[in-house]
């Protein structure tokens, strides 16, 4: 569980770290009103969202007037700052800091996690600070420094004082920094933090060691003995798939993938990913239900996953040791039911009555494709979503098909007159015959003419006869 800056400053206090004065404000009137009470001629306005890189996306800004104090927050306050956190969406800014200016002199980098290798709580820490401690690690590991605390000892002060001189800290101030890194520790601890970091620790002006910033992460297992801190808990700030899939106690996290996944373990889970990109798919989501999972658990597993418009197919991967194939089986296919579902769904088990879960899905009648081992499961979770977005594809095709084809039948048309035209003409040449036979008959006429002069007066009335005798025989 995450919360926000100025609620991690207020833990940061009670464990005696110093911070600048500050107020949490909701409305543009409640930032002029934090202005005013806390006096000065510089005050700083930060967004409050539960993802770095604020300042670097716009959500932090200096004003030097009360009047510079409304614009900044009216700027910010329901702006959707994207950060390199955020993704490309942002997220809403729905509540502001404003706190005193500081004169900061020096930037430093602490944070603290958890080591699993040497099973302690690690304090590192920077000179190079109000940068990603990521940049550095790739770059300048040897800037970072790092101590590992006995958790029976504490963060002792050798250790403290120590990498406080390492990352640049004068020594009039070692014994603020001491004071303010154990404090964070003690802090770590109580909280029961998975993640404390303050980027940046400043040196002001006139020697003075403070906490800018704070981010605290919290172990959602222990937060059953953190009733105060589960008060902090914005769930604006929250996917409202994970706020769902809490309620189920179900550990749920959204990827940018397309493939569901429903696993029981966290370590299954994590192989389960993996073999989806070997296999060249993307997940869409980390889910694990847990060793106890019922039907109602399933149901509403498959329901949380098919809320992600993304997903075009599930992975089911279960391995029964408390977790009985058969219970898994019979959840699987209650939930395929009652969410109607139409992406295609592969389900791998193994373990405790394994044989009666697969007797249970292939009796079902459902198109459920069953996997004998990861491998199996990843190719054809994989090859599924190709076929589905190949089918989808062709389709679309055959749908805009017809469409296509109108075109030539169109054209068909429009030919047809043209044919008919073509077909008349030859008609049309035709007609010449008729001025050829008058010319024929003229040429008869003369020569029928000369005929009759050469003939003798006489025998003109007989001639005639012969005349239309020689015409007809021509």
């Amino acid at each position: 569980m995450k919360i926000h800056e100025y609620q991690g400053k207020e833990l940061f206090r009670k464990h005696g770290m110093v911070t600048p004065r500050g107020f949490a404000c909701f409305s543009v009137d409640e930032a002029v009103e934090a202005a005013k009470n806390l006096g000065g001629s510089v005050w700083v306005v930060k967004a409050q969202i539960h993802a770095g890189g604020r300042g670097k996306g716009g959500g932090v800004k200096v004003a030097k007037s009360i009047e510079e104090v409304r614009e900044k927050a009216k700027a910010i306050l329901g702006m959707q700052l994207v950060t390199h956190q955020t993704g490309p969406e942002g997220q809403k800014v729905r509540r502001l800091l404003v706190e005193e200016g500081a004169a900061i002199a020096k930037e430093l980098y602490v944070g603290m996690v958890v080591d699993r290798v040497t099973q302690r709580v690690c304090l590192m820490a920077s000179s190079e600070g109000g940068m990603d401690i990521e940049e550095v690690a790739a770059h300048t590991p040897e800037k970072i420094h790092k101590v590992f605390v006995d958790p029976v000892k504490g963060l002792t002060d050798a250790e403290a004082a120590d990498v406080a001189a390492k990352i640049g800290v004068p020594a009039a101030s070692v014994p603020q920094a001491c004071a303010l890194l154990k404090g964070l520790y003690r802090c770590f601890v109580d909280t029961d933090s998975s993640l404390a970091e303050i980027n940046p620790m400043i040196l002001t002006a006139d020697g003075r060691v403070v906490a800018l910033d704070a981010k605290l992460n919290f172990d959602d297992n222990a937060l059953f003995r953190h009733p105060e801190l589960m008060e902090m808990r914005d769930l604006d700030e929250e996917d409202p798939l994970e706020i769902e899939a809490s309620k189920y106690g179900l550990s749920y996290i959204s990827l940018d993938g397309n493939i569901g996944c429903m696993v029981n373990g966290a370590g299954l889970a994590m192989a389960t990913m993996d073999t989806i990109k070997l296999f060249g798919g993307t997940p869409a989501n980390f889910l694990d239900v847990g060793g106890g999972a019922t039907a109602d658990k399933v149901t509403a597993a498959f329901k949380i996953m098919l809320s992600n418009p993304k997903v075009k197919a599930i992975l089911v991967n279960i391995f029964g040791g408390i977790m009985k194939c058969d219970t898994i089986a019979a959840g699987v296919v209650a939930a395929a039911r009652e969410v109607h579902l139409s992406v295609p769904l592969v389900v791998r088990m193994k373990g405790t009555n394994e044989e009666l879960g697969k007797k249970i899905l292939k009796d079902s009648g459902l198109p459920i494709i069953s996997a004998d081992n990861m491998a199996q499961a990843g190719q054809g979770v994989v090859a599924a979503v190709k076929a589905a977005a190949a089918k989808k594809a062709a389709a679309k095709k055959a749908k805009a098909a017809p469409k296509a084809k109108a075109k030539p039948k169109a054209a068909a048309k429009k030919a047809k007159p043209v044919v008919k035209k073509a077909k008349k003409k030859p008609a049309k040449k035709a007609a010449p015959k008729k001025p050829v036979k008058k010319a024929a008959k003229k040429v008869v006429k003369k020569v029928v003419k000369k005929a009759a002069k050469k003939a003798k007066p006489a025998k003109r009335a007989p001639a005639k006869k012969t005349k239309k005798a020689k015409g007809k025989k021509k």
